[in-house]
């Protein structure tokens, strides 16, 4: 049986309406964190001008290949295997990188592996695009949120719902300015920052 995430197929679609514009100008995007490969399905059959690079971890490979041999169009590749501590990222430079519901479940150290390794495989004028829950000046944006990070904590006290202003400084520490936070159903935002053509 092919994994299956009602989130999903919930969020699909109001994700696309924003990622059709931020990646309107790109050619080829790398999903980190790709899972059920749904999203990765969905997107790379609405964006047909993209190249989409689905990874994930080693215990995610399995059923996320299965779907992308089943349902993926031409332009979806091979998922490929990626821990973001690990290096060096087996991809290749790409113009745009996206990741749904993945910053809260890593260790901060490992959030800040994922930015510091993106200067590696992202071409000037990169767009980066993260879907989650995030908090501000330290506040949650619901009660839903505030129970959703107790339970993230008490599983693992290394995860958890971060705080926008810590994320955004680790990309603006690597070049990347914001470009827009878009307020997203189930209290969660859709965050977007770019990198310049050039060196400032």
């Amino acid at each position: 049986m092919i994994p299956y995430s009602d989130a999903c197929e919930r969020n699909k679609e109001l994700i696309l309406e924003i990622l059709r514009e931020v990646f309107a100008g790109c050619t080829s995007v790398l999903e980190i964190g790709s899972g059920t490969g749904q999203h990765a399905v969905h997107f790379a059959t609405e964006m047909p001008w993209l190249v989409w690079q689905p990874s994930d971890r080693a215990d995610e490979m399995p059923g996320l290949r299965k779907r992308i041999v089943c349902e993926g169009p031409k332009n979806l590749r091979a998922p490929v295997e990626l821990d973001v501590t690990q290096l060096p990222w087996d991809v290749r430079r790409m113009d745009g990188v996206f990741t749904a519901n993945t910053l809260h479940i890593m260790s901060w150290r490992q959030v800040e592996a994922f930015f510091a390794n993106l200067p590696v495989i992202l071409k000037p004028g990169a767009v980066l695009a993260i879907y989650g829950p995030f908090r501000y000046a330290r506040e949650y944006t619901s009660e839903s949120n505030s129970s959703f990070d107790k339970m993230l904590r008490a599983r693992d006290p290394e995860s958890g719902i971060r705080d926008f202003e810590a994320v955004d400084a680790l990309a603006r520490g690597i070049g990347f300015a914001l470009q827009a936070d878009h307020c997203m159903p189930a209290n969660n935002q859709t965050l977007v920052w770019q990198r310049p053509l050039s060196p400032a």
